[in-house]
């Protein structure tokens, strides 16, 4: 890498000479402007306006304009001999934590290098120190003629200066918010956390500039005469949205097939139990909620779970209430049978009770019968 600025890091009375480079590169492929009639390349010409003719670059120099259009020259030297202690040093002026830092601020990005074998022991020192107190470093320094903000962090083993804009630079988002009063359902919370889940993490090494690769593509084709054949990108769909639940809910099953998580009839069964939970949920807080209403599937769950709980709880109640009356059903024929058995038995020995002195009688009568004879 080049270099494109040296300098020194200022942290309290240690000096650190430093190089600084670019930590980021474009991979964009760069046009150029024709004159679409016969070809030929359009350039800009540096003119000057007294002269009428092009000045070369190392003719070119710095002029502030006034209110009235009078140009006031500066020079590089003038620039040089401002009494800023930042015009060649990046001085420190606290550690923070990085949370502390908006991200709207972040800018520019680039990794600062040991200039020479002396810097190597003091630019390890900064390094460690910024590892072990887990902060990041703000600092002050003079760039392309201004004062910037920087933040100083460590990658890897390297110390990275982040280009941060001062604060008065970033706008404040008035306006920007919808002025229409919405309310958010909890059912649409939900699906949208249920989408969240599903898409899961992303290891950003994996993503690819697709646009990047058809323009190359495309540029290729064009140059080995051939007429490009890639179909035109699907358009977008429209700006507003009819049902918000139903797109949530084709998002979050679009996810899982994608995933492979759910796929045909499955994803239906689930999306169709889905929508029966929830709809059984909302008739219960407000019967009018309930129409029209999507499913909102459990956190961290399989789809279609929720129902299908409820679903087993009621046919086991159910059973268990089936139960309950075949079995006092049972004891009630069971006690109907008993008391009638034993009243027919009580009825039995009454009647053998009566029975009993009349025999007794009767053959008392035989046997004085027999006497008298």
């Amino acid at each position: 890498m080049r270099s494109i600025w040296n300098g020194n890091i200022s942290f309290g009375l240690v000096s650190i000479p430093i190089k600084m480079y670019p930590a980021t590169e474009d991979h964009a492929v760069s046009f150029r402007q024709v004159h679409t009639k016969d070809g030929g390349r359009i350039r800009y010409r540096k003119v000057c306006e007294l002269e009428d003719k092009q000045v070369d670059a190392a003719d070119i120099g710095k002029a502030y304009e006034d209110a009235d259009g009078t140009l006031i020259p500066i020079t590089d030297d003038d620039l040089a001999h401002l009494p800023l202690p930042t015009t060649h040093a990046l001085e420190i002026q606290a550690f923070v934590s990085a949370a502390d830092i908006d991200p709207l601020q972040m800018g520019d990005a680039y990794y600062l290098g040991a200039n020479g074998t002396a810097a190597a022991k003091p630019y390890a020192l900064l390094r460690e120190a910024l590892k072990r107190s887990e902060k990041v470093a703000i600092a002050k320094y003079a760039h392309r003629g201004r004062e910037r903000l920087g933040m100083l962090r460590v990658v890897g083993d390297a110390i990275a200066l982040h280009r941060l804009l001062w604060p008065d630079e970033v706008r404040d988002p008035v306006g920007v918010a919808p002025k229409e009063r919405v309310t958010v359902r909890e059912a649409e919370l939900d699906l949208a956390d249920t989408l969240m889940e599903t898409l899961g993490e992303v290891d950003l090494h994996e993503l690819r500039d697709e646009y990047h690769e058809a323009l190359e593509e495309l540029v290729a084709a064009k140059m080995a005469g051939a007429t490009p054949t890639a179909e035109p990108g699907e358009a977008p769909a429209g700006a507003q949205v009819v049902d918000l639940m139903a797109a949530l809910r084709d998002s979050v099953r679009s996810a899982r097939q994608a995933r492979g998580e759910e796929t045909g009839e499955a994803a239906e069964g689930a999306e169709t139990a889905e929508t029966a939970g929830e709809e059984g949920r909302e008739a219960t807080v407000h019967p009018l909620r309930a129409r029209g209403k999507a499913a909102a599937p459990a956190k961290k769950a399989p789809a279609g779970r929720k129902t299908a709980a409820p679903a087993k709880k009621s046919a086991s109640k159910g059973a268990e209430k089936a139960g309950a009356k075949t079995a006092a059903g049972k004891t009630a024929g069971r006690s109907a049978a008993g008391s009638a058995g034993s009243a027919g038995k009580t009825t039995a020995k009454k009647a053998a009770a009566k029975k009993a002195p009349a025999k007794k009688q009767a053959a008392a009568k035989r046997a004085g019968g027999r006497s008298a004879s």
